[in-house]
């Protein structure tokens, strides 16, 4: 496969090649394909889609995070990707600072699995050791009892000398541990903060029922059907940011023990891909390309994980694959 013709795959899934989202369901099938997205380009740059980019049809000229207050487009972007959440068709989360990060409904399960809280409904605790900081710890119950709340009436039963940024700073340690998160936005009161589980109770119950493994091999799946093929530096760059790379790194490995995860040559560079998708055998970005598997995740559930089932197959006497040493000098 050529560099090209990868490319040109990616902007048809991710809808930049002059197809944009322009309707409420245009935005569900393409946060439902795509697994997850930045609303705005990231600076430094991450290997994902962005919704101001399918909104538009189009990655020439995207505005950054700084600049879209400007862009009419990117508001108009802003607004359906708001719809989607109101109606629950995805979840935000707090990963990339400044920046929207979407997940889709099928996908958030397995997000809240690897980052969330399993016992949601208990308060956070204060002390030496503890995650959150003191005013994280106060905000919580008040949230818990009065959301959906608005941040400036929050802060006033915090108490009037909390000052916005230390509001802001505890907010987000608990949207990051998705405690919280934002369920509307009014133009006179601003955003307005709602406990999760209370939001969105049977994501939050599903999440917590799935295995941080089961977790991490669903998510680097679907990343890397997603952005259909990737280096390995490029799928622990996009996910460092939630954990440690050395874990995105066990993820991998007990898929490729799986056999669910193979590789692929574009342009003189290693790929892993997800073995069901099997680009090397798509035809030219030029000719006519046939319908591809989509990656769905099973719905977690009680019972044996999925896991269990990669573990037995890893277990299982297998042939030998090579390692990412020696495909690379295929």
């Amino acid at each position: 496969m050529h560099e090209l013709q990868l490319q040109e795959l990616r902007r048809e899934k991710w809808r930049l090649n002059g197809q944009p989202v322009c309707t409420l369901g245009d935005a569900r099938e393409f946060i439902e394909s795509a697994g997850f997205c930045l609303l705005y380009p990231q600076r430094p740059p991450v290997l994902a889609p962005t919704f101001v980019g399918a909104y538009k049809g189009s990655d020439e000229k995207l505005p950054t995070v700084q600049m879209a207050f400007a862009d009419p487009s990117a508001r108009e972007a802003k607004e359906l990707m708001v719809r989607l959440l109101r109606e629950k068709s995805a979840y935000e989360a707090n990963v990339f600072p400044d920046n929207n990060f979407i997940v889709s409904a099928s996908v958030f399960p397995y997000f809240y699995g690897l980052v969330g809280d399993r016992n949601p409904k208990q308060p956070p605790k204060s002390g030496s050791r503890s995650e959150y900081s003191p005013l994280a710890v106060d905000a919580f119950p008040i949230v818990q009892k009065e959301g959906p709340i608005s941040k400036q009436r929050l802060r006033e039963l915090l108490g009037g000398d909390v000052s916005e940024a230390a509001l802001d700073r505890a907010l987000d340690e608990l949207w990051a541990k998705l405690r919280i998160t934002r369920v509307d936005y009014k133009r006179d009161e601003g955003v307005f903060w709602d406990v999760l589980f209370r939001w969105a109770p049977e994501a939050v119950r599903q999440g917590m029922h799935v295995s941080f493994a089961e977790s991490l091999t669903a998510l680097v799946s679907k990343y890397l059907d997603c952005v259909l093929a990737a280096q390995q530096e490029e799928v622990e760059q996009f996910f460092s940011p939630i954990i440690g790379r050395a874990r995105v790194r066990e993820g991998i490995h007990a898929l490729q023990a799986a056999r669910e995860l193979t590789y692929v040559h574009v342009g003189g560079r290693v790929m892993l891909q997800v073995s069901s998708l099997q680009l090397t055998q798509l035809p030219q970005a030029d000719g006519e390309v046939t319908p591809r598997p989509r990656f769905e995740p099973r719905p977690p559930e009680r019972g044996k994980p999925l896991v269990q089932r990669r573990q037995r197959r890893a277990a299982a006497p297998a042939k030998s694959r090579p390692s990412t040493e020696d495909a690379g000098k295929e």
